[in-house]
This record gives C-alpha cells, sequence and structure tokens, in this order.
C-alpha cells in the first residue's frame, strides 16, 4: 500500500528530529526552502568520492559506534 504525501511529510520529519534533534531539523527544513534545492541531482552526486568498499566501512564504523 502506498502512504499518502502527509504519512511520508511526518515521518520523514520524525526521522529528521531523531537524527539531528528538533532545532536542526527545522533549520533543514528551513534551508531547503531557502535555498534553491534539487534533490535529485544531489543524490545522483552525493557519493562520487565513494566506492562501494568505503561506503560499507563507513557503515560498519557507524554500526561500532553505536553498540
Amino acid at each position: 500500500m502506498m502512504r499518502t504525501d502527509a504519512e511520508i511529510r511526518s515521518e520523514g520529519l520524525r526521522l529528521l528530529t531523531k537524527a539531528l534533534g528538533t532545532v536542526e531539523a527545522e533549520r533543514f527544513v528551513a534551508l531547503l526552502n531557502r535555498e534553491r534545492f534539487d534533490y535529485t541531482e544531489w543524490r545522483q552526486t552525493q557519493w562520487d568520492t565513494e566506492t562501494v568498499a568505503t561506503l560499507a566501512q563507513r557503515a560498519r564504523a557507524m554500526q561500532m559506534k553505536e553498540r
């Protein structure tokens, strides 16, 4: 079942707040609204300098920190 826009927005804000805290999540949203931002382009170039191996290494390091 496909989620509604409201459900996606709500979940996105919940996750942002969990990851960044309330103040920084609000700043992030404000930055997106203030600046011209092409999310699709950003996602396509986000990991240009990374390889699968380096991303996996970073993910394992983050996982170890959480334990």
